[in-house]
């Protein structure tokens, strides 16, 4: 059974941005779209003053008025919906489970670049191993059957890391929609060298050719596995966050990468996943990988 693709409504803008987008993404995979409400009840009510029946009509509405919307947008596309009873990080992390992806909606910055990321979708985003892309209202084209065909997918790889999950994701986005993938790599002199009176900038040339071949390198396999993609990469000394950010203008997607692995603080994003989550000016696909 092919995996569908879940999304996030409350009835917010952000929300119908992601929903929108989401619909157009199962299009493209030719899956179905579940859209999914979580009432924290009585913990934290949507609306303070209402009562459980107010507050179930109101969520039951939200995910009606989508999925009307949605239909008229795309009739072909067969559209369920579900309404729970939980914590919303926690309910839809597990609605993640067993769908191929889950979008969320998140706040633009106004007349600034990026993204408020609230802390639903941050605790979603760590909580579950399944792909999860996070849009803005700014995201959302005017074209309701625009599938963002075109605009090149960037993708933040890491040399020091096997990221497989990261490459296959955004390869396949790429194949989907017959758009240019970019690969971008970000990388630092090593410490040690900041203690070198006499520094040859032939060093760092050598480390620069170095770490672009490397990127070319892992590049290659999946290469072969998608010859119909135009791929290209980057290798700039510095920032890999910052370097990302500024791939992000005109692109229609930023992959990047997230580890599974615990720590004893519990699961977290990373500096270089958090940095693009937050300013990117595009919709970001995180990717849980070992």
């Amino acid at each position: 059974m092919k995996h569908h693709v879940a999304v996030g409504v409350d009835g917010s803008p952000e929300s119908r941005a992601a929903a929108r987008w989401a619909a157009r993404e199962a299009v493209l995979r030719q899956v179905p779209l579940r859209l999914v409400h979580a009432v924290d009840w009585p913990l934290d009510p949507v609306f303070p003053g209402l009562g459980r029946q107010d507050v179930d009509r109101w969520a039951d509405q939200a995910l009606t008025e989508a999925a009307q919307e949605l239909r008229g947008r795309h009739p072909r596309l067969e559209i369920t919906t579900r309404c729970l009873t939980a914590r919303p990080a926690a309910a839809l992390a597990a609605e993640a489970s067993d769908a191929g992806l889950l979008v969320l909606g998140s706040r633009g910055l106004g007349g600034l670049v990026g993204f408020v990321v609230g802390s639903v979708a941050m605790s979603t985003v760590v909580a579950t191993d399944t792909p999860v892309v996070l849009v803005r209202p700014a995201d959302d084209p005017d074209d309701p059957d625009d599938p963002g065909s075109g605009s090149e997918i960037v993708v933040g790889v890491d040399i020091h890391q096997a990221c497989d999950r990261v490459l296959a994701f955004a390869f396949e986005e790429a194949a989907r929609r017959d758009c240019p993938l970019r690969a971008v790599h970000g990388w630092k002199m090593p410490a040690a060298y900041s203690y070198v009176p006499f520094f040859d900038p032939d060093n760092e040339r050598d480390i620069g050719r170095s770490v672009t071949h490397m990127v070319g390198d892992m590049l290659l396999p999946w290469q072969h596995k998608f010859p119909d993609v135009d791929v290209s990469h980057n290798v700039f000394m510095g920032s890999a966050g910052e370097h990302l950010v500024r791939a992000s203008q005109g692109a229609g997607l930023v992959v990047v990468g997230r580890r599974a692995r615990r720590s004893p603080l519990g699961a977290h994003l990373g500096s270089v996943g958090h940095a693009v989550l937050h300013h990117a000016a595009a919709p970001v696909a995180v990717i849980a990988h070992n």
